[in-house]
């Protein structure tokens, strides 16, 4: 599974969104991210381009298998690192920014690591 951090945030933002809508939207994954709708637009094309989404005539966005494991993945680091840090006192906020910094550079075997040394 090998993407870049700007792809793994859109991939992420695709599958979050995707359980809160009935249907997703560049414009819908422009507002959560807070980009521009052009940059979302060249986004979504080259997130086409390597087939981990494809969109409806109509503009709806949808995870391929790839592209879905990706996004769970990434999502799932993502909760994770956020969990550890709050309750390590760190504010929400902070948390999740931090989170979105090590879901992206952290290993998959560092981050079994760590996630089997926290179910003990």
């Amino acid at each position: 599974m090998h993407s870049n951090e700007s792809a793994e945030d859109y991939l992420e933002a695709i599958l979050v969104l995707g359980t809160k809508l009935p249907v997703v939207r560049s414009v819908d994954v422009s507002n959560e991210l807070g980009y521009k709708k052009s940059s979302v637009s060249i986004a979504m094309k080259n997130l086409r381009e390597k087939k981990y989404i494809t969109m409806t005539d109509a503009g709806y966005i949808y995870l391929t298998e790839e592209g879905k494991k990706i996004a769970e993945s990434v999502y799932e680091r993502h909760q994770f690192f956020t969990n550890i840090l709050q309750e390590l006192g760190v504010s929400k906020e902070i948390a999740s920014k931090d989170a979105c910094r090590i879901e992206h550079v952290i290993s998959q075997e560092s981050f079994e690591a760590i996630k089997n040394h926290f179910k003990k």
